[in-house]
């Protein structure tokens, strides 16, 4: 799919730490349909269910193409992924362990889809919420959010976005500040990739944008990678 995108965008930087060890996709969507997702979208989710069952029952989630990268960018951040698992590596084992995958939302559901498929974790946010310019950081000291299906979201020393509101989102799980709903029409999707997966990025953008565009009835308005 060819993506056609305006230039300019949401401002986005990356702390100096983490350039060299981390590299991220950002996609802006809009005019998302509230409609349900139509039985052609269940049809592939089912699809790449049973794949997965089928080609990695039995085996550990390090040994699954994907993972062990991911698990890595968090050693070398100084994040036990075994404690914290990075949202993609999380709806894997979900997968694996026969119970599916969640039904939120037509948006969130998209994104899921696309995350488990590439093993890459990625953050989803209502754009309309999200407040100026943002930043991508390690977290200080006693820094945090009330998360989605969670009281608090602890981000001492670990990596979060940041807007003119403060700390939103993580690779391990998003604030309710800027979660996407029902009512969500124009949605930001940032994609977490290790350096060694940079080149991997646009093919996960590209599969985002169409799902969004196919599914949702979204226009995508601007797509970059960065790191």
């Amino acid at each position: 799919m060819s993506i056609q995108t305006r230039a300019q965008g949401l401002q986005l930087s990356i702390e100096d730490s983490l350039r060299g060890t981390l590299a991220l996709g950002l996609l802006e969507a809009e005019g998302a349909s509230l409609e349900p997702l139509p039985a052609e979208f269940e049809v592939e989710r089912e699809r790449l269910c049973a794949r997965l069952a089928s080609h990695y029952a039995g085996k550990q989630p390090a040994d699954i193409p994907g993972v062990a990268e991911t698990r890595a960018l968090f050693h070398r951040l100084d994040i036990d992924p075994t404690k914290t698992r990075p949202s993609s590596e999380a709806l894997l084992r979900r997968v694996l362990q026969g119970k599916g995958m969640p039904q939120v939302n037509p948006i969130v559901d998209v994104c899921n889809l696309c995350s488990l498929e590439h093993q890459l974790p990625l953050g989803l946010y209502d754009r309309d919420v999200v407040k100026g310019a943002v930043r991508v950081r390690v977290g200080r000291e006693n820094e945090g959010y009330p998360g989605i299906r969670k009281q608090w979201v602890n981000l001492t020393g670990r990596l979060l976005l940041e807007d003119d509101g403060g700390p939103f989102g993580a690779p391990t799980s998003d604030s309710r500040r800027t979660a996407v709903t029902e009512g969500t029409r124009n949605a930001l999707v940032v994609v977490f990739s290790p350096t060694e997966r940079a080149s991997d990025l646009s093919t996960a953008l590209e599969r985002i944008a169409d799902l969004l565009t196919r599914h949702c009835r979204t226009s995508i308005a601007a797509v970059r990678v960065l790191q």
